[in-house]
């Protein structure tokens, strides 16, 4: 029985070395490819930094009217172009501008690059199963995994700024577009497959001219989510140095400044409002169009 009175104190010790192992080779490697990694995000962070200043240097009218434009070509509804007017009005009267340009650039290039990264996944998830069976266990582990404990290796890689601010959405946000492209490629009737397959359809012509179509109203409400949990993690990636909505909300936390964090938090509620009816509306009217076609 001495052995199991000696049990709690090996297993600990063995754990700490493991550890220790473990920490050491992360540390040697963040050193060894840090910079040759950083580097490859720097077209990204570009980008980024382009837009921001498009947004922001430009005549506010002009971005407002852009804006606008927008939401009404998505949703073809005069009352959520209204309320997304208005909305950007107030935003604008109350000192958030800057702020907010700052988190619509960088929810946009986060939600391109989980579309970009996200639609090939999810169909090479509906093509195998065997696939699928080893993504899943990844996309449940990136959506219940607190977002805080990922920040710790980003941020030993990349230090703090816009390029862990970016990752740490895009990891956050991703699965629900490749979940969501995946069910929409699986839910496409096999009759039409098998009338494609008889007019002698190639896989690729299959995909790109029956599935992807058939499957782009499921597509887009992937994309309405992961636009919806990239706005949820603005807070956080103002932690890691990211400018926007989120750095007043954590300023007003730190100093007790409570008009500061309520202002700012109900100006991200509004951008994911305008976000989410715009999406949601477009993703309707997609839904329509193939119902028509195919109905």
């Amino acid at each position: 029985m001495e052995w199991l009175q000696e049990f709690p104190a090996m297993s600990r010790g063995g754990l700490r070395e493991m550890r220790q192992t473990i920490d050491g080779a992360f540390k040697d490697f963040t050193r060894a490819y840090g910079d040759a990694i950083e580097s490859a995000f720097d077209p990204i962070k570009d980008f980024l930094i382009f837009l921001e200043q498009l947004l922001i240097n430009s005549p506010w009218p002009i971005i407002l009217a852009v804006l606008v434009g927008i939401v009404y070509l998505m949703s073809r509804n005069a009352r959520i172009t209204i309320g997304s007017l208005v909305a950007l009005c107030v935003i604008g009267y109350l000192g958030m501008w800057e702020d907010t340009m700052r988190t619509i650039a960088m929810v946009t290039v986060c939600t391109m690059m989980a579309i970009v990264l996200g639609i090939p996944l999810g169909i090479l998830m509906a093509r195998s199963d065997r696939i699928q069976s080893i993504i899943n266990p990844v996309l449940d582990l990136m959506q219940t995994m607190p977002s805080f404990v990922y920040l710790i290796p980003v941020v030993m890689i990349f230090g703090l700024g816009k390029v862990p601010g970016m990752i740490a959405v895009v990891i956050y946000a991703i699965p629900p577009m490749i979940r969501l492209t995946n069910l929409g490629i699986r839910l496409v009737d096999q009759d039409v497959l098998e009338a494609a397959d008889a007019f002698g359809s190639s896989s690729w012509q299959k995909l790109t001219n029956v599935q992807l179509p058939l499957a782009l109203p499921t597509i887009m409400a992937g994309v309405n989510q992961t636009i919806m949990m990239a706005l949820a993690m603005v807070v956080v990636a103002a932690l890691i140095g990211v400018k926007g909505l989120g750095q007043p909300v954590l300023n007003a936390i730190a100093n007790q400044y409570l008009t500061m964090g309520v202002m700012n938090g109900l100006a991200i509620v509004a951008i994911a409002i305008i976000f989410d009816r715009a999406t949601q509306a477009y993703g309707k009217r997609l839904q329509k169009h193939s119902e028509v076609i195919h109905g």
